[in-house]
């Protein structure tokens, strides 16, 4: 017997404004002709003024408690992957908490960019296998155009608001691959590559939140490479392989990059959750933004054997492999 870390249930959360392509041509000069080709972005959500990343955490988290039957009081923690937090302190994951009505229990912050959900998870997998824990709530929400520079079209059209979120249990497996749960994971960082990704701000610089700035072509060089390096890693940690998966779910950060990696891991695109057109990058909460909508459209099953990959400034990045 093995404690494993099972799905239970999922959910997700969109700010309503919705924000197409064009909106950027009057300010830019772009098109969303130029936009389509390089990223795949056709649209994103943007948060309402006043709506901030921990009331979007706060919807999601409902929503994933909905779909697991079960109530606030009853997650013994809960992790919160996010890099647009409402303040510098207290963390978004207490106000997630106060804002479900719970006092049971603890609650924290993980912070890794885009690479923040494959944290929060592996974290949150710690926590049940090594019996600190029962149930985690696991979210990721962000609010990036906050951090936006406006004037620069390399970043501002690609990203977006929103948050996704999923309740953990643990459970009792075989110990075999066949086994619901988390089964395996695989991080990674490297802080000599801190200025391909970065913003450009903090409390003990310039005290101000900053804008975020990226080297587009560095950091997709480096996206491909690790992201499918990490991901055959993951999978041979359980002596599997891409034949074996029925479900990528990769973090949503550019079309072409997430092509290219499920041609170096051999999985058809057939096979490869894609909503990027749709939310643009969401950060931390791309994946399990993906995970939720990927099982609303019937997608992904129970049973289905998923491996979730992401890489964000840091840099940072992992993986996760679970059978939903």
């Amino acid at each position: 017997m093995k404690i494993r870390a099972v799905v239970r249930g999922v959910g997700h959360y969109l700010p309503e404004r919705i924000v197409e392509n064009s909106e950027f041509e009057a300010t830019l000069e772009t098109t969303d002709e130029w936009i389509r080709a390089r990223t795949g972005i056709e649209r994103r959500h943007f948060a309402a003024e006043g709506e901030t990343t921990s009331q979007l955490a706060i919807k999601a988290a409902e929503a994933a408690l909905r779909d697991a039957g079960l109530e606030a009081s009853q997650m013994d923690a809960i992790v919160v992957a996010t890099s647009t937090p409402d303040f510098t302190f207290p963390s978004v994951a207490t106000m997630v908490q106060a804002g479900l009505g719970s006092t049971h229990g603890f609650a924290y912050d993980v912070q890794a960019v885009c690479a923040g959900f494959v944290y929060a998870l592996t974290n949150a997998n710690g926590l049940i296998i090594s019996g600190q824990a029962e149930r985690v709530l696991v979210i990721g929400a962000e609010t990036f155009s906050r951090i936006m520079d406006w004037s620069d079209r390399g970043t501002c059209v690609l990203f977006g608001d929103g948050a996704g979120a999923i309740v953990l249990e643990a459970a009792n497996g075989a110990g075999s691959n066949a086994d619901r749960g988390v089964l395996s994971t695989d991080l990674h960082s490297d802080g000599r590559y801190r200025e391909l990704l970065y913003v450009d701000g903090g409390v003990s610089t310039n005290g101000q939140a900053g804008h975020l700035r990226m080297q587009g072509n560095a950091v997709f060089k480096h996206a491909v490479q690790k992201l499918a390096e990490t991901a055959h890693t993951a999978l041979a940690k359980i002596g599997m392989s891409g034949e074996d998966v029925d479900w990528i779910v990769p973090h949503q950060a550019n079309l072409r990059i997430i092509t290219a990696t499920a041609e170096r891991m051999q999985v058809p695109m057939e096979r490869v959750v894609v909503t990027v057109q749709d939310h643009g990058n969401t950060s931390a909460a791309s994946i399990p933004l993906a995970l939720s909508v990927g099982r609303d459209r019937g997608q992904i099953k129970t049973g289905d054997l998923i491996v979730t990959e992401a890489i964000g400034g840091g840099l940072a990045w992992g993986s996760v492999v679970l059978r939903w």
